[in-house]
C-alpha cells in the first residue's frame, strides 16, 4: 500500500508555527514511506475564509520548502459533493434541525451566559425540538444548524464503540469510537449548506487518502468522523496524530490567540533552514535533528 497523506489548513488567516510543524511530519511521513503528499484547501466556510489567505497558504509552504501534487483540491469547488451527502444523512432521519443559539445552550447547560469553554458547547445540544417549536421557528425562517443524531446513528449501527480505527501516533492500537464526547456534532447549516465535518471524510475518500496525519487536539474529532464512516459507507484511514507544539508558556499556537505567523517568523530574518530545525527537521530529506 502507497502511503497518501494530506496537510488540510483552514484559510481563515495566516499559517503559524504549529501548522509549519504538522505540515513538515506529514510531509516527512510521505517522503520516507515514498508516498504521496497532498494540500488540501479547507474552505468550506465562506463566512471566516479568504482567498489572500489561500494564497498565503501557498506562499508559507513554499518559503518552507515543501512541495505536494497538483491541481490542490479545495472544498469550495465541491461543494455539490459534500451537500448531496448531507442530503442523504438527512433523508434517512439521521439529522435535526437545531434552532439553539449559544446562550440557549448554555442555559440548557446550566452554564453561565459568560462561559467560554468549546467543549462544554459542543458536547451538549439539547436533542431535536418539540415538533410545534420547530415548526413555529422554521415558519419564523430562524437560522438553523443540522445536527447529527447519535441517537438514530446507534439505532442503526447498533453500539457505536464497535466501530474502530488504528492509531499509529500518540496512544498506538485500536481506538473505539466515543462521540459522546462532541454530542450531537453540526454537519450543516442552513446558510451555508454541509460543513467541513463532512467534506472531510468526503474528501479522503475521494483522494484515496490511506493516513491521516494530524495534532492530537483532533483525536476527539476522529470519533464522529469514524461514525460518518460508517453512515455514508466510506473508508476508514490509518491515524497518525502526532503531540501538538507548544509555545513557551506551555498552550498550543492557535490563530484566535495570535500566534506569531510565518510570515512574521520570515519577516524577521529567519531562514526556512533555521525553522525547520527548530522544529525538529534538520534538512529537506525530513531527518529528525
Amino acid at each position: 500500500m502507497t502511503l497518501v497523506t494530506r496537510f488540510a489548513p483552514s484559510p481563515t488567516g495566516r499559517l503559524h508555527m504549529g501548522h509549519a510543524f504538522s505540515a513538515l511530519t506529514a510531509w516527512r511521513a510521505a517522503r520516507e514511506a515514498r508516498g504521496r503528499f497532498l494540500l488540501r484547501i479547507e474552505d468550506t466556510d465562506f463566512t471566516r475564509c479568504r482567498p489572500e489567505y489561500t494564497e498565503a497558504v501557498f506562499e508559507d509552504l513554499s518559503w518552507l520548502d515543501l512541495d505536494w501534487e497538483t491541481p490542490v483540491r479545495r472544498q469550495s469547488e465541491h461543494r455539490a459533493d459534500y451537500d448531496r451527502a448531507l442530503e442523504q444523512l438527512r433523508d434517512r432521519g439521521l439529522l435535526y434541525r437545531c434552532f439553539r443559539t449559544r446562550k440557549e445552550r448554555l442555559a440548557l447547560a446550566g452554564l453561565a451566559p459568560h462561559a467560554d469553554d468549546p467543549a462544554d458547547l459542543a458536547a451538549f445540544t439539547g436533542g431535536p425540538h418539540d415538533p410545534d417549536e420547530e415548526a413555529r421557528r422554521l415558519e419564523a425562517g430562524e437560522a438553523f444548524a443540522w445536527r447529527l443524531s447519535l441517537d438514530r446513528a446507534r439505532a442503526l449501527l447498533g453500539d457505536l464503540s464497535r466501530l474502530r480505527w488504528t492509531e499509529e501516533g500518540v496512544d498506538p492500537g485500536t481506538h473505539s469510537a466515543r462521540p459522546e464526547a462532541l454530542g450531537d456534532m453540526v454537519m450543516g447549516r442552513k446558510d451555508i449548506g454541509a460543513g467541513y465535518v463532512i467534506a472531510s471524510v468526503i474528501d479522503d475518500a475521494a483522494q484515496g487518502i490511506t493516513h491521516v496525519i494530524r495534532g492530537a487536539d483532533l483525536i476527539p474529532m476522529t470519533s464522529v468522523q469514524r461514525v460518518l464512516q460508517a453512515l455514508l459507507q466510506l473508508p476508514t484511514p490509518i491515524y497518525r496524530h502526532h503531540p501538538l507544539l507548544l509555545d513557551e508558556t506551555g498552550k498550543r499556537f492557535a490563530k484566535r490567540d495570535g500566534a506569531i505567523t510565518l510570515a512574521q517568523i520570515r519577516a524577521g530574518g529567519t531562514s526556512p533552514a533555521d525553522l525547520r530545525a527548530r522544529l525538529g527537521f534538520s534538512d529537506r530529506s525530513g531527518s529528525d535533528a
